[in-house]
């Protein structure tokens, strides 16, 4: 049975896992028998989460951006649960709208919670994931290599994530600590839903070829997700074509310039465009947490 199912018995650490990816990929984990460490912003969404898995699961409230919180709920996470062998650094939030007029607290808080709480979530669990000789799995996104206009900060955020894994995998390497990067393209999180109300981002994407435009489910990437985790994959892509994009990257910026140019003006024609704030109930909950110190530790467990 072990060799069948691989993941069985370990423990993982999920950040963002209040919902969306986070959710969806702490139940597939549990699915497969793996005990999982739910963290995020919301305990009591966290808690709803925990009694839909399948194993033992553990909440923690904390702000991944809060370095001395991250190291307490780590320190309990080993004390109660063990070292893990699993890290989904998936916490992660966006906003839209010109940089010209985006708030610049907004845009700081998109930038502290994708790349600087990702940081941190390494810097907490990395001597766990030293103990066991596991894997941390860094989400980043198609905006790691194709930035887009009306999105500065998440993909400013999203190719430093992608840049502070690739170090951390060589760094890493030789004392058998695999680090991967997960590269996803829209996924149907309350994140994507509230973009759409805003006729300039919805419009955009409607603007991208037909498979890069594909809105998938939730549960399906995580399935992808998971998959790539069984491996110790060091790149996964979801949707898996995304890696036919990776030879012609140098050639994206270009692209999406070009297209720009001839999109916007027209689009202006028809809406106001105007910044977005942090979007969907992550982003709410990351708007409230922004300025303030401190952490909840809480937890629901399921024997």
């Amino acid at each position: 049975m072990r060799d069948r199912n691989p993941l069985a018995g370990r423990l993982a650490v999920v950040t963002g896992a209040a919902r969306g990816v986070g959710a969806a990929v702490a139940r597939e984990l549990a699915h497969r028998g793996v005990r999982v460490a739910l963290l995020g912003r919301e305990g009591e969404t966290l808690e709803l989460v925990a009694r839909t898995l399948e194993t033992e699961a553990h909440c923690f409230e904390v702000d991944v951006t809060n370095d001395a919180a991250m190291e307490r709920v780590a320190a309990e996470v080993s004390a109660r649960l063990g070292r893990p062998s699993i890290v989904v650094a998936n916490a992660g939030v966006a906003e839209g709208g010109p940089f010209v007029t985006s708030d610049p607290v907004s845009w700081r808080r998109v930038v502290e919670v994708n790349l600087v709480g990702s940081a941190v979530t390494a810097r907490a669990f990395l001597p766990g994931l030293l103990t066991t000789h596991g894997y941390l799995l860094q989400i980043a996104s198609t905006a790691s290599f194709g930035a887009a206009p009306m999105m500065s900060a998440y993909c400013a955020s999203k190719a430093g994530v992608e840049s502070l894994a690739q170090s951390l995998r060589a760094e890493l390497a030789h004392r058998r600590v695999e680090v991967g990067i997960a590269y996803l393209s829209w996924t149907g999180t309350d994140m994507i839903r509230d973009a759409d109300r805003y006729d300039v981002l919805r419009e955009l994407r409607g603007h991208m070829p037909p498979p890069a435009r594909r809105v998938h489910p939730v549960e399906q990437v995580a399935g992808w997700l998971v998959r790539g985790i069984e491996r110790r994959s060091p790149t996964v892509y979801a949707p898996p074509w995304l890696r036919l994009a990776q030879p012609v990257r140098p050639f994206l910026p270009q692209v999406v310039t070009w297209v720009s140019r001839r999109q916007l003006p027209r689009l202006e024609e028809r809406a106001r465009f105007e910044a977005t704030g942090l979007l969907g109930a992550g982003g709410q909950a990351a708007r409230r947490a922004s300025g303030q110190g401190g952490d909840r530790s809480g937890r629901h467990a399921r024997p």
